[in-house]
């Protein structure tokens, strides 16, 4: 929340603000689970850089690898469209993720996505973070082997949500049904067995 909160700040009126003006000393404490992703003219979309947590959740270095190959096989060619959805409509996106281990441990993420343009102005960049939900303790020992989209929402500026709650047009734009409570949106889940 509070990295969407600042991308909102320093894009303003516009669509998306310019890499040039995001200012790592501003988001000082979210650095580690930072990332930024930008559009290759092959039309993949590859890490351009990752935060030390996010490297050390897989066990590797991410640059220069595709955003996709963190997914599931069959997932990976989903996860490329909704990043290169991200960069062709200039919509942010929340994804509700898991990850997953060799040896089967779980843990529960949160990806967001968020439009960047470069400094000429082109929307070919994608901020984003990737926040594990619990901190399990074996987190940062075994790497994480790859990522299992659970839903995804789009992420709509605060002064376009009303005090009350969303409109019926936005709780249609999620994959998951929630409800809200005063501020906060409560997604029904229950455990998986």
């Amino acid at each position: 929340m509070e990295l969407f909160q600042y991308w909102n700040e320093v894009r303003g009126d516009r669509d998306l603000p310019r890499r040039d003006e995001i200012q790592p000393a501003d988001i000082r404490s979210l650095l580690p689970n930072i990332f930024i992703l930008q559009a290759q003219a092959d039309g993949g979309i590859h890490f351009r850089l990752a935060g030390t947590h996010i490297c050390g959740l897989f066990g590797d270095e991410l640059r220069h690898r595709q955003f996709s190959a963190l997914w599931l096989g069959g997932q990976q060619e989903e996860a490329a469209g909704i990043a290169g959805e991200v960069v062709k409509r200039c919509t942010p996106m929340l994804l509700a993720a898991s990850g997953a281990t060799a040896t089967g441990d779980r843990l529960d993420v949160e990806v967001l996505l968020t439009p960047l343009a470069s400094p000429d102005g082109t929307g070919d960049r994608i901020l984003g973070a990737l926040s594990p939900l619990s901190r399990p303790i074996w987190l940062h020992m075994k790497p994480l082997q790859h990522l299992v989209l659970d839903s995804r929402c789009a992420a709509f500026p605060a002064s376009e949500r009303s005090t009350a709650g969303l409109t019926a047009s936005r709780i249609d734009a999620c994959d998951r049904p929630f409800r809200m409570t005063q501020h906060l949106r409560v997604f029904e889940g229950g455990r998986r067995n």
